[in-house]
């Protein structure tokens, strides 16, 4: 392969479970997952999902803001912040700096001022440098004594050039903080929450208030808390704004507080209320004070669980009003706005906030609810991302009944993205490479395939059909409606796709399977404290369910993924005294392999089954005395190659009468633990992957009446070999029992321990000469050790996808352009 081109087909990637993990810049959204940074463009006309992974920094990534639109700014639990500038479509790292020594948990950004705080009880003030390069400077520290800081907020004073900074933490109190001159200084401790406020947002009005700025803050406790911030007005000591009332001097509000205190006290689930007006002085521009009150404004009451995020709408002519987004862990995503209400007795009006819009699952705390919210295209949609890091979305359109003030909102959800919370450990495409499934250590397997609509082609998940108790470490389809999976457990097991599934693919135009579903099972459900899918009676072929039969002409959402796309398990395979490590399945999907934890011979052997049955074919593949890491069997099913932590590899041939297989030939020429072996598409030559980094070719040649296998090529690699996958020039259909040999030239991909893939190539008759292609970097590939590589099935010309999962949480599918040497 002497020029290659690669593209990124497909990112399935989650979001990181911190509450400032993400933030929106008009449709484009930034968000951490894992070590990376992942864009997305929600107004994408094609909706591709996750575009594009920038990896940079060596820490979990906790916080994502943007400074404008050519800048971002990511933060990690390393201390560290990085400036990504945007050229021409292209992000780029330009600045690194350990801003703290522990875990930065917020960020906040006004302008060219930024707000950084991390476990080190320490919030720092930044400012933004534009010239030679973008970089930041650190221009005040605040010490927090021993609280940690969870959100910051900051912003400009109303009808002022003074800052004010918000910063909660650790504790029940609200920390008020101005800057009129070079430094921020406290200036009020804002009290009433009975428990930890993670989240902070400020608001400025608009229209007839734009003298008001709107503080709001949310507390594990499940309730929000409204602050009004307006200039002071020394002739009208009135608290309600825009209201008469007679004065109340400090020493009332005081005791009404204590009785209220004493109230809540006594009664559960009181909610202290506080009345008292808090004024802050700032210096003005004229040399001259200026006067803030900060008040108590509503306590909004709706969650069930604690808050965890509140983001304000953006103000547009199409969204004037007032709107908060706040999301829980009750699992619920709440639209909040005001409603004036006309008093009957007199000639007055009150303003109360009321819940408006309420998205999500009813009946508590499923899967940990919602860890962050925002709002996209300009407030035309609002997202939750949920605990296992897939997001849920939800559009706007908005209705205005003829000669109507009133403007009436009509929600209904839309497609998002989601991805493995975990490291992906597995893959593996269907036979004729419909689509693909992957097994991660978020206790999950999922089905991901490409929907053709109006002419276009894009990937998303399909169907999660296992959500298991255990890390799923492999899977491996057996056809296109069944799959194995192992887990750590001792346990295999099997699924048959249910109808509903059946039906997603063939009205997403994913695949036409030309299957007869109606004996299947609608779809399956797991049983209250057990592990295994069922497929309930009331899902019987002829039945009518309570099933939303739309639901299968679009791809399901992230809370139906989990609910109802479930696999019924028809199979239990038993054998191994430990815990499931490998899995493989042979070319003819006829034969079944495992091995599990072993440190002794006695256990480190693969057991074969048969896949109609699930009975032992022939008896246990010995000789390994440690962990076996990889099995694959030839494309002629004729052999078994098994590769292990005590650094050498087995070969296993069919016997004489088809029964079983016996060792034919070993070796243990790699210096460190192999993690990997493959067999090329002819059956000619098999790759071991090792951490020692090298790949070792190994062909057979005949000495006589007997076969001995060769080291014919040693290539070696910058980093440790984890995982080898081959394809040819020839189509790539699926290989039949006898394998051709009519193709020129193959292909081997090798994944990396830092996660990139360096790609090979030779002459199929001269299988000692391999020649070094491009090495495809971390920009398009990974970031964490590469666990598995699979070409996808069924492809012809050249342009060849190759599937990859790692270590680093990602699944990925790249085009490979590979032109043919002359």
């Amino acid at each position: 392969m002497e020029a290659s081109n690669v593209a990124t087909a497909y990112i399935s990637a989650a979001t990181n479970r911190f509450p400032h993990a993400a933030a929106v810049r008009t449709s484009l959204i930034a968000f951490a997952s894992s070590t990376y940074v992942a864009l997305w463009n929600t107004e994408n006309a094609h909706d591709t999902g996750t575009h594009i992974t920038l990896p940079g920094h060596e820490g979990t990534v906790t916080s994502v803001r943007f400074i404008n639109d050519g800048l971002l700014l990511s933060a990690d639990d390393r201390g560290v912040v990085k400036l990504w500038r945007n050229k021409a479509e292209k992000w780029t790292s330009v600045f690194s700096k350990t801003a703290h020594s522990k875990a930065i948990s917020a960020i906040a950004v006004h302008g060219d001022l930024i707000v950084t705080g991390a476990s080190d009880s320490l919030v720092k003030i930044w400012q933004l440098v534009s010239s030679p390069e973008n970089e930041i400077a650190e221009v005040q520290i605040i010490h927090l004594r021993n609280r940690y800081p969870l959100s910051v907020d900051v912003t400009t004073l109303p009808r002022s050039n003074a800052l004010i900074l918000a910063i909660s933490g650790t504790d029940r109190s609200i920390q008020i903080w101005t800057r009129s001159e070079e430094e921020f200084v406290s200036s009020v401790s804002l009290s009433g929450h009975e428990d930890w406020v993670k989240s902070l947002a400020f608001r400025q009005s608009s229209g007839d208030d734009e003298n008001l700025l709107v503080l709001a803050s949310g507390s594990q406790d499940s309730t929000i808390r409204l602050w009004n911030i307006e200039p002071h007005d020394k002739h009208n000591p009135s608290i309600l704004t825009g209201q008469s009332a007679p004065s109340l001097n400090d020493d009332l509000l005081d005791a009404f507080e204590a009785s209220l205190g004493d109230l809540a006290d006594a009664e559960e689930g009181g909610r202290q209320i506080s009345l008292k007006r808090h004024i802050i002085t700032v210096r003005s521009s004229e040399s001259s004070q200026q006067q803030f009150t900060i008040t108590f404004d509503a306590l909004l009451v709706g969650h069930e669980a604690g808050v965890t995020s509140l983001s304000w709408r953006p103000s547009s002519p199409q969204h004037p009003d007032l709107t908060l987004l706040s999301t829980s862990t009750d699992s619920s995503l709440i639209l909040w706005s005001p409603s004036t209400i006309l008093s009957s007795s007199q000639n007055t009006s009150t303003t109360l906030w009321i819940n408006r819009h309420r998205f999500g699952d009813i009946g508590g705390q499923r899967l940990g609810g919602f860890v962050l919210g925002l709002w996209s295209r300009n407030g035309k949609e609002a997202l939750g991302c949920g605990w296992s890091g897939g997001w849920r979305r939800w559009s706007c359109l908005s209705n205005n009944a003829d000669g109507e003030e009133t403007r009436v909102e009509e929600w209904h959800e839309v497609g998002a993205i989601s991805g493995h919370s975990g490291p992906v450990r597995g893959l593996s495409w269907s036979p004729r490479g419909e689509y693909l499934i992957s097994a991660g250590v978020d206790q999950t397997t999922r089905i991901h395939g490409e929907v053709h609509s109006l002419g276009t082609t894009t990937w998303h998940e399909l169907s999660r059909p296992q959500v298991h108790g255990y890390d799923v470490l492999d899977a491996a389809f057996l056809d296109a409606l069944k799959f194995v999976s192992i887990a750590d457990e001792k346990v295999a097991r099997v699924f048959e796709a249910p109808r509903e599934f059946i039906d997603t693919v063939h009205n997403l135009h994913v695949a036409d399977l030309q299957i007869d579903a109606s004996e299947r099972p609608r779809a399956a459900t797991v049983p209250p404290l057990g592990l295994s899918n069922k497929a309930p009676t009331i899902f019987s072929a002829n039945s009518s369910t309570s099933y939303d039969t739309e639901r299968t002409s679009r791809r399901p959402f992230e809370g139906e993924l989990a609910a109802f796309t479930l696999w019924p398990e028809t199979d239990k395979v038993f054998g191994h005294g430990y815990e499931s490590v490998t899995l493989a399945v042979s070319t003819s999907r006829k034969l079944a392999a495992t091995a599990c934890k072993a440190t002794s011979a006695d256990h480190a052997v693969v057991r074969v089954y048969d896949t109609e049955k699930w009975h032992s074919f022939g008896g246990p593949l010995a000789g390994h005395t440690l962990t076996v890491t990889s099995v694959s069997f030839s494309p002629d099913d004729k052999y078994v190659v098994t590769v292990s932590r005590d650094r050498s590899w087995r070969l296993f041939a069919l016997s004489e009468y088809g029964d079983g297989f016996i060792p034919v030939a070993a070796d243990k020429s790699h210096a460190r633990i192999i993690w990997d072996c493959g067999w090329a598409n002819e059956g000619d030559v098999f790759a071991t992957a090792s951490r020692d980094k090298t790949v070792k070719i190994w062909h057979t040649r005949h000495v006589g009446s007997s076969a001995k296998w060769t080291p014919e090529a040693t290539l070696q690699l910058p980093e440790a070999a984890t995982a080898v996958a081959f394809t040819s020039e020839s189509l790539l259909l699926p290989i039949s029992t006898t394998p051709a040999h009519g193709c020129e030239r193959r292909h081997l991909a090798i994944g990396l321990e830092s996660g990139e893939i360096a790609l090979y190539s030779n002459d199929i008759s001269a299988p000692q000469e391999w020649h070094k292609g491009v090495l495809i970097s971390s920009q398009f590939a990974h970031v964490g050790q590469i666990h598995r590589l699979a070409w996808r099935p069924g492809q012809t010309g050249s342009v060849r996808q190759l599937a990859s999962c790692s270590e680093d949480g990602t699944l990925k599918v790249l085009e490979v352009h590979i032109k043919k040497r002359q």
